[in-house]
């Protein structure tokens, strides 16, 4: 039966695939990182309440809805443990782009990413680990993997932390030089991201066409439910349009290709997780640039008063 398959089946991965999935996601923050301006942190730190509900929507917001909607619907443990990690981590590098096409605060969607990509070092484990073990159908396979929550803090600090320091840095230091770099990764990081995950879905494309039609209605949801998330405690904090805009992406897209990392890397491939997970990295583009390119023919007002 295909539901009693999908906790056992997984998904070829192979070690050095792997290896090089985390050294694309590295070139990728480390590209993000070259735009931003220690002083555009200093700006948002004058004013920080978009900074603190943008956070709040990724870190405390998105996994609680997550998990309202894993009870709701009761999926299959792999499944559930899949959309529990996708809301677990930080938001994806692409939301800078579609925030700027949507016309969001892109100094803030860079100022989200970067702080994101610092806390997710903390929160990425310890949401994962504590949502997924209020899930009972999920606590035996947390168990079975033995998930190590220093070593995957580990992981996520080496594949993202240090690279966005680094970027940091570099652009302090050597303003010109990273303008060109970013110029460069911006482009040859991001399509060599998306070969590689077509070279997965391309490998696993019998397991994928099987278990697709499981996933598919459940990523979409879960999905809207990140955007609406988003929208609605910005709109309830009373912020700008601008920054609306800029939170309701943030939290719709999410760091996709970390999950996958973690999970070939203490989930065996785990068939319900990576299926999820993979087409989340899809439609979480498709679904961001149809946003971003509806909020583009609806210029924002002025807004008077701050």
């Amino acid at each position: 039966m295909v539901l009693s398959s999908l906790d056992e089946a997984h998904i070829n991965f192979s070690t050095e695939t792997l290896w090089i999935l985390n050294v694309i996601l590295a070139l990728v923050m480390f590209g993000v990182a070259l735009h931003i301006r220690v002083r555009d942190f200093k700006a948002l730190l004058r004013d920080p309440r978009s900074l603190l509900v943008g956070v709040f929507c990724q870190f405390l917001a998105l996994p609680l809805v997550t998990f309202l909607l894993v009870i709701a619907f009761r999926p299959q443990p792999s499944l559930a443990l899949g959309m529990i990690l996708v809301a677990a981590c930080p938001g994806g590098n692409i939301s800078n782009f579609i925030t700027s096409l949507g016309g969001g605060n892109r100094a803030l969607s860079v100022a989200l990413t970067a702080n994101a990509t610092l806390l997710a070092i903390l929160f990425t484990p310890l949401n994962l680990g504590f949502w997924g073990s209020l899930y009972p159908p999920a606590q035996n396979l947390l168990r079975d993997i033995s998930l190590n929550p220093l070593e995957m803090v580990e992981i996520v600090a080496l594949i993202l932390g240090l690279p966005l320091l680094a970027g940091v840095w570099l652009h302090e230091r050597f303003p010109e030089l990273a303008r060109r770099l970013a110029k460069v990764l911006k482009h040859i990081s991001l399509l060599f991201f998306g070969c590689l995950i077509l070279f997965v879905l391309y490998n696993n494309r019998v397991q994928i066409r099987e278990y697709l039609l499981l996933v598919f209605w459940l990523v979409v949801l879960q999905n809207a439910m990140a955007f609406l998330t988003g929208y609605t405690a910005a709109r309830l904090a009373g912020l700008p349009s601008e920054d609306i805009r800029c939170i309701t992406i943030e939290t719709g897209i999410q760091n996709s290709g970390l999950g996958l990392v973690l999970i070939f890397t203490f989930f065996e491939g785990l068939g319900g997780m990576a299926v999820l997970t993979a087409f989340w990295g899809v439609w979480h583009l498709i679904s961001g640039m149809l946003l971003g390119s509806f909020w583009a023919f609806r210029p924002l007002r002025k807004e008077v008063g701050g």
